[in-house]
């Protein structure tokens, strides 16, 4: 009985090689060791009769990392019981996706580089699972600074911002370490993390002060196992943008307990006119910044799935390995989608100027009629954002009776008003509600009426609230 065995390699160019091996040793004399290889033995005569013990019946289970992937946003508003009020049509100010009402379309360039990317035919096989060398040059390009610069080989490009931040988590994360994420702050975070195993913490973020990181409650979660600082800015869900000054303290942080940081930066240049957005790694001297940003929500095409991962890393404190682990980590899934990479030089480099500032202009107008309507209504209070596509709202939930929190408070919001808005428990931060401000203004100024007839009828004023009313 002969049994043969194929190595099977694939090199660097995705270029397959074989070699034949007999009765276990192969034509090089080299053996199998890894390193791409695999040994596949064909066994062509009768197996072996082995007796084992055998399932009585059928116990098939999810693994532990799906029963540890839980979406908090989609918990909680799954466990919701949202009934509409039927003689009032549904306003959503709850889906972050700016393209829901038709009114925020993406720029004619945008959609004329897909449609020559796909008649090219040039993009219809694989990519290298981190992006077309092309394409990533592009993105190096569009991003280089004299105070960050930028090569092909410190982009790799990702199946939306969100795989971008998976795989940031993943390559410098083991399981019972921890990681520090923003409350509030986006729950994807927290998903990925613990899904692998890796615990977070929570560092607070002031809404007095416009949604600055609290740096002393920040520093005072490092411990050993602490393998990264996560920050958002521009941020989701509070529309807060750090000015230089308080990010240079974020990164007084960093570097004094040497915690590398993930910065999402997907609404980088996001922000509203009169502000100023500073991106992390233009301040960075010597803390390694791996920097996830993509097309979704600055190019209104969240469903393209085109992100990517800037490595920064002036004193290579990541060295060689943690780009190794990020090639590895992209072959999961091979990389994002080839059409819309074909496309991406020509997005990034005749997207004009008007088509963001009209964006952001329109952003700024429903946010400042968001915060006027609501600052005036009893019992709400406002915070005013300055980019990205979020308000946060503070509920004072004593004045509702009936009401426990958040989540019942948006809850009768929907029932009684057909107005959804997403309660912030979601994000780790009860007593808010999140407001998406892409919807059409006209909606905006309907959703802001009804929000405020709700409080109207519920809100009931403390004894010396009524007191000083009466004076």
């Amino acid at each position: 009985m002969t049994t043969k065995s194929y190595v099977v390699q694939v090199n660097a160019n995705g270029v397959i090689d074989d070699s034949t091996v007999v009765n276990g040793a192969d034509l090089t004399g080299k053996g199998v060791r890894g390193n791409g290889f695999h040994q596949v033995s064909v066994n062509k005569g009768k197996y072996p009769a082995k007796v084992k013990s055998r399932r009585q019946r059928w116990d098939v289970r999810p693994s532990e990392m799906a029963n540890k992937t839980c979406n908090p946003i989609r918990d909680i508003v799954d466990g919701m019981k949202l009934t509409p009020n039927p003689e009032k049509a549904m306003i959503a100010l709850s889906i972050g996706d700016p393209t829901v009402f038709g009114n925020l379309p993406t720029d004619a360039c945008v959609l004329k580089a897909l449609k020559d990317a796909v008649e090219s035919a040039r993009y219809n096989g694989y990519a290298p699972s981190i992006g077309y060398q092309k394409s990533r040059e592009a993105v190096a390009n569009f991003y280089n600074s004299s105070q960050a610069p930028l090569e092909a080989k410190d982009v790799v490009l990702t199946s939306g911002c969100s795989q971008a931040i998976e795989l940031c988590i993943s390559v410098l994360s083991n399981p019972g370490d921890n990681i520090l994420i923003p409350c509030p702050g986006f729950s994807l975070y927290k998903t990925i993390a613990l899904s692998i195993g890796v615990q977070v913490k929570l560092y607070n973020l002031l809404p007095e002060r416009s949604w600055e990181v609290d740096l002393e409650h920040l520093e005072s979660l490092v411990d050993e196992r602490t393998t990264c600082l996560v920050l958002t800015n521009p941020s989701n869900p509070c529309g807060s943008v750090f000015s230089k000054e308080h990010l240079e303290g974020i990164l007084k942080v960093a570097s004094k307990h040497c915690l590398p940081i993930l910065a999402d930066e997907i609404y980088g240049d996001m922000v509203f006119p009169g502000c100023t957005y500073t991106s992390l790694a233009t301040l960075s001297s010597d803390v390694p910044i791996l920097s996830c940003g993509g097309l979704a929500k600055r190019w209104l095409v969240p469903g393209w799935r085109m992100g990517w991962i800037l490595i920064h890393d002036r004193k290579e404190v990541f060295g060689s390995e943690i780009r190794k682990g990020l090639v590895k980590l992209t072959q999961l899934i091979l990389g994002a989608c080839t059409l819309v990479q074909g496309a991406l030089e020509s997005i990034l480099q005749n997207t004009p100027q008007h088509f963001y500032d009209s964006t952001t202009s329109f952003l700024k107008a429903n946010a400042e009629i968001c915060f006027k309507e609501l600052s005036t209504v009893p019992g709400l209070t406002p915070i005013m954002p300055s980019g990205a596509m979020y308000i946060m709202v503070g509920i004072d939930i004593e004045h509702f009776p009936g009401m426990k929190n958040d989540v019942e408070f948006t809850e009768l919001l929907v029932t009684e008003q057909s107005v959804f808005c997403l309660p912030t428990t979601a994000f780790d931060y009860p007593n808010f509600f999140r407001i998406v401000v892409t919807v059409p203004e006209k909606l905006m100024v309907e959703a802001c009426g009804r929000i405020r007839l709700f409080c109207q009828q519920h809100y009931l004023p403390h004894r010396a609230d009524s007191s000083e009313l009466d004076q």
